[in-house]
């Protein structure tokens, strides 16, 4: 609390709006989805292969897999990206990497769908 005719205190420049960790955690948010969506993706197609279930079960299973390698490749792009962004004081554009996300974790949901329809 600061009382009047008193300088605020110096914020950190993470909270000033500069430099921060900002980028950090924006490049951690999207390794940990596309591992998420790969490992997923390789785990479901694993419990299908090992349980039996017919092929068509495990198809879903392959683009999840492909979406988080395909996210995980990104990574320096995306991070190089945000740093700009950060400089630069403009929003960051994840649209098409936010599309392969949501795209990868459709295929994991109709995995699970045909894991469970088809036992």
């Amino acid at each position: 609390m600061s009382l009047q005719g008193e300088e605020a205190p110096d914020l950190p420049s993470s909270l000033r709006g500069g430099e921060g960790l900002q980028s950090e955690r924006t490049r951690l948010a999207w390794v940990r989805t596309a591992a998420l969506l790969a490992v997923t993706g390789l785990g479901g197609a694993g419990l299908a292969l090992r349980t039996g279930t017919p092929v068509i079960a495990i198809i879903p299973f392959a683009p999840a897999v492909f979406c988080g390698a395909l996210l995980l490749t990104g990574t320096g792009i995306r991070y190089r990206n945000a740093q700009e962004a950060i400089r630069g004081g403009r929003p960051l554009d994840n649209r098409v990497d936010a599309l392969i996300a949501w795209l990868g974790t459709l295929a994991v949901t109709l995995g699970a769908l045909s894991l469970v329809l088809t036992r």
